[in-house]
């Protein structure tokens, strides 16, 4: 089997951290984004995977050959000279996809779940359609674009872009399965999955949706990098607890890669993330924060929903809370508060930032 995955553009949303990376690389729970899918997809049987990219390509390739090795499978690159959409890309390498009569997967890289591969591949064998869509529920669906369908069989009636009244609470959850017959509707030029040939497929009842059980988040962007990273945690406790670190001064959900030094009394959680070679000096305060590789965190340091990017340093009883983000080897100095702060890579702080904004 195949799959597509839609790694796409320059990762905007998630910057600074995707100024020194592109985004599928950026680590979530120490191990590239886009990792966590392309090991999800083996598993399920997947033995070629198409990263759909126009940015970064040599980078990205050069990063998957050794994991190809590793899982026994192909990750090559489809390379788009200008942005092709969320379809576009299924055109473009469609010589890929449509080599033989199986169905193929194609994700958006953004997003974090209890991938159903599995599940999927069944269900949409079973109801014979072109295609499947994974759909997840949500607490406030006029925030969204939401999906109606019949409760028995799945079959897809239309879809509703933040509806005022209530008409359902399940959204599009960015994982899907397609027949190869599905890519005749597809053009090769930018254009959107969403907008365009989904209606078109549910109009002709030939799409079907799959409810996700247990959580997802798009992690695109820092604050929801965060919550991913609780749930994902949260996750761990239930089907992996073993994998969770447990020390002196560690509170609730936390991950500790073997390299990484803590200090005396300090305290680290609940949904810390310590990278490699990151170093927490004696008394920090630590919660809801991710320490990329070889970031640093002075004593007595206060930190809560932060992300300290790689080899970055945070002084000396620092605060910092609100989301703030530091891009790669930033230094902020000693006794400074930071509320919310984007600070891009290679930056030295030597004042307080009291409201939130980005530091170029």
């Amino acid at each position: 089997m195949k799959a597509l995955i839609l790694v796409g553009g320059y990762g905007t949303r998630l910057r600074p951290l995707t100024l020194s990376k592109p985004k599928p690389l950026v680590e979530f729970v120490n191990k590239p984004m886009v990792l966590h899918q392309i090991e999800a997809l083996a598993e399920a049987g997947v033995d070629h995977v198409v990263l759909a990219v126009s940015y970064r390509a040599e980078m990205l390739e050069e990063e998957m050959k050794a994991e190809a090795e590793k899982l026994g499978i192909r990750i090559t690159t489809s390379l788009e000279t200008e942005p092709l959409g969320t379809a576009g890309p299924l055109a473009l390498a469609r010589s890929v996809l449509d080599a033989d009569d199986e169905p193929f997967f194609v994700l958006n890289s953004d997003v974090i779940c209890d991938f159903p591969f599995l599940e999927m591949v069944q269900f949409h064998r079973h109801h014979g359609g072109e295609g499947t869509i994974v759909v997840t529920r949500v607490e406030e669906p006029s925030k969204y674009g939401v999906v109606v369908y019949q409760p028995d069989d799945g079959r897809i009636e239309r879809f509703v872009e933040k509806p005022r009244e209530f008409v359902s609470n399940k959204i599009n959850a960015g994982l899907y399965i397609f027949s190869p017959r599905m890519l005749d509707r597809v053009p090769l030029r930018p254009c959107s999955l969403e907008k365009e040939v989904f209606p078109e497929m549910a109009a002709a009842n030939q799409l079907f949706a799959l409810e996700l059980k247990g959580f997802w988040m798009d992690v695109g962007q820092p604050k929801d990098f965060l919550t991913g990273t609780c749930m994902y945690l949260n996750h761990l406790k239930h089907v992996k607890p073993e994998k969770l670190y447990e020390g002196p001064g560690t509170v609730g959900n936390v991950i500790v890669d073997p390299s990484a030094t803590i200090g005396a009394n300090c305290r680290i959680g609940p949904n810390v993330i310590i990278g490699p070679d990151v170093v927490i000096e004696d008394g920090a305060c630590i919660k809801r924060c991710v320490l990329l590789r070889g970031s640093r965190v002075r004593s007595h340091a206060w930190l809560e929903s932060c992300i300290i990017g790689w080899r970055s340093t945070v002084g000396q009883w620092v605060r910092m809370e609100n989301v703030t983000v530091l891009g790669e080897d930033v230094i902020v100095q000693d006794e400074l508060y930071i509320n919310g702060g984007r600070i891009l890579p290679h930056k030295a702080i030597s004042e307080s930032v009291c409201e939130p904004q980005i530091i170029m």
